[in-house]
């Protein structure tokens, strides 16, 4: 017969027991964490609608791909770098927030952003709509002597021997560019006398005539390496700094200039259209066409200029002073439509009229003086051909101060929209413009 066996769990082993189970609990425990996405966008595909057209703009919060549960989203709607007219607070539910934002009487852009705050860290996102911009008009006005005072400024250049300087930088050369540091007599910054041009010239080895690009740079200071990749294509090119200094020292250097000496350049004697900081710099762009037009290697022909931001700027200004230019591609034109704060919309970059209170530069001089150098008024110059690109969501470079300069270029243009884009670029935006230069430098070779 079988007896039933009891099994008594002595007080030892139930200590063990207890103690493997809380271990593998303990290890079985997870949290997760992850980058939150804030996603805004508009209900058109082109972002774009007619003046008096309602948009609606929907939100959603995602985490490792999934709506965030129970946040809350804090929106502000207006017309983009002015003061909203719609502010509220709303819990997005999982299929996202959908946005009454009314619409916009007349051509501009209405822009909505949007913070939430999970695990104690802000998140933010933005969309903006824009309405009929291709028709925006910019504020300010063209000098009646405007043409009369670059040709001045070319002039007084011209009187200045180039006293081109090359250093060959072995450390920055291939097997098929030669890497050279130059500098350059350029028209001095008082107005008067000569300061120097640095850049860095990247040259094909090979035997032949080749076309060139000139590079202009962004706002900041900084060093410079110089178009490597594209002078392996047979293209020379010639990066240039606008601060007259070398652009190969140590970096520590330009960030002790860049919150030192040249901190706030961009606003250097506006009141003064003669002495304003940009007029050696504009004109420093003239002198590097000199320069690159005297190389014995270049074709004769076939020059352009390309840029991003303050470059983008430079790219339209040098098109519109220099008829050697032959073509342009644009990034996010800075120094655009300047005075469009004046009319109560956004202004383009360094943005020197937005503010009202004692450090504002709204003073008749300093307006009179922008007109001058303001990109809208070279771009009604610009007649030769060009590719042109940014964002709706650029707050750095507005895009309503953006169109007000391209819509009144009357070369033949092209415009690659990347909508979601804030001040700075996709790789299919920097790829196109760079295909764009190639086949345009190549067309007659």
């Amino acid at each position: 017969m079988n007896k039933l066996r009891a099994i008594v769990f002595k007080p030892a082993f139930c200590a063990a027991f207890a103690f493997l189970l809380v271990t593998n609990l303990t290890a079985f425990a997870q949290s997760r964490t992850g980058q939150v996405l804030v996603q805004v966008r508009p209900d058109h595909a082109d972002w774009t609608y007619k003046p008096g057209e309602p948009v609606k703009f929907q939100i959603n919060v995602w985490q490792s791909g999934h709506p965030v549960p129970g946040v809350r989203a804090s929106y502000k709607i207006g017309p983009e770098m002015l003061p909203p007219t719609l502010e509220k607070t709303e819990v997005v539910p999982p299929t996202g927030l959908i946005l009454d934002a009314g619409t916009m009487k007349e051509a501009g852009f209405l822009r909505c952003i949007v913070t939430v705050e999970v695990d104690g860290k802000t998140y933010r996102g933005l969309a903006t709509a824009g309405f009929s911009p291709e028709t925006l008009k910019p504020t300010t006005e063209d000098p009646a002597d405007f043409d009369t005072f670059w040709t001045d400024g070319k002039k007084e250049l011209a009187k200045i021997p180039l006293d081109a300087k090359l250093t060959l930088l072995p450390e920055y050369s291939t097997a098929t560019v030669n890497v050279y540091h130059v500098n350059l007599q350029n028209i001095g910054g008082d107005g008067r006398g000569v300061s120097r041009l640095y850049g860095i010239l990247c040259e094909p080895k090979a035997e032949g005539k080749f076309p060139a690009v000139l590079s202009v740079p962004g706002a900041g200071v900084r060093p410079y390496r110089g178009l490597v990749t594209l002078a392996e294509k047979g293209i020379i090119t010639f990066q240039i700094g606008i601060h007259g200094l070398p652009v190969i020292l140590d970096q520590s250097v330009y960030d002790s200039l860049g919150r030192g000496g040249l901190a706030g350049y961009m606003f250097n004697n506006l009141d003064n259209r003669n002495t304003y900081y940009y007029r050696r710099v504009y004109l420093g762009c003239v002198r590097a066409n000199d320069f690159l037009t005297r190389l014995p290697k270049w074709n004769g022909q076939d020059l352009a200029v390309t840029g991003g931001s303050q470059g983008g700027a430079l790219s339209i200004v040098t098109a519109g002073l220099d008829p050697r230019v032959k073509g342009l591609a644009a990034l996010y034109p800075a120094l655009s439509d300047v005075t469009g704060y004046l009319h109560n919309r956004a202004g383009g970059w360094p943005h020197m009229f937005r503010a009202t209170g004692p450090d504002s530069h709204r003073t008749k001089e300093k307006i009179e003086t922008s007109k001058y150098y303001d990109v809208v008024n070279f771009a009604r110059r610009v007649k030769v051909p060009g590719i042109y690109t940014w964002g709706f969501n650029d707050e750095t470079c507005p895009p309503t101060s953006m169109y007000a300069a391209y819509n009144v270029i009357p070369g033949k243009k092209e415009l690659l929209l990347a909508l979601e884009m804030g001040h700075a670029t996709v790789p299919e935006q920097t790829d196109r413009l760079n295909l764009w230069l190639e086949n345009f430098l190549k067309r007659a070779n």
